[in-house]
């Protein structure tokens, strides 16, 4: 299982709801706030389930800010993924790696620090 921890962001990638939801709870416990966590899945339904379900954030209009959300508007779910990713201090690279986990049916939590 890969896991990226770079200064701004950390990010695992899960096998299914169930384990994103403890990755979610292990990292609130280690002092995350729900606002700092975030849960990706390729199906919009499923991420709203799992972000309810573990108290976790959907990436919004404030991480990538407004002209970022406007933009996802035209891009294909793989795309707003990658960018989301990338709004949250990704590199291109990591964001397309994680994006063809999501392909796969696999659920990533990321949790973003404060700057």
């Amino acid at each position: 299982m890969m896991e990226s921890t770079n200064q701004k962001a950390y990010a695992k990638v899960t096998d299914n709801g169930t384990q994103a939801v403890q990755e979610v709870q292990n990292l609130h416990s280690s002092g995350y706030t729900q606002e700092h966590i975030f849960v990706l899945a390729h199906d919009s339904d499923r991420t709203e389930r799992i972000a309810s379900a573990s108290d976790a954030s959907e990436v919004g209009m404030k991480e990538e800010g407004a002209f970022d959300t406007i933009a996802n508007l035209f891009r294909s779910r793989g795309d707003e993924l990658r960018a989301k990713i990338q709004s949250l201090g990704f590199t291109e690279a990591e964001a397309d790696f994680y994006e063809k986990q999501l392909d796969q049916g696999k659920v990533l939590v990321i949790a973003k620090k404060d700057e």
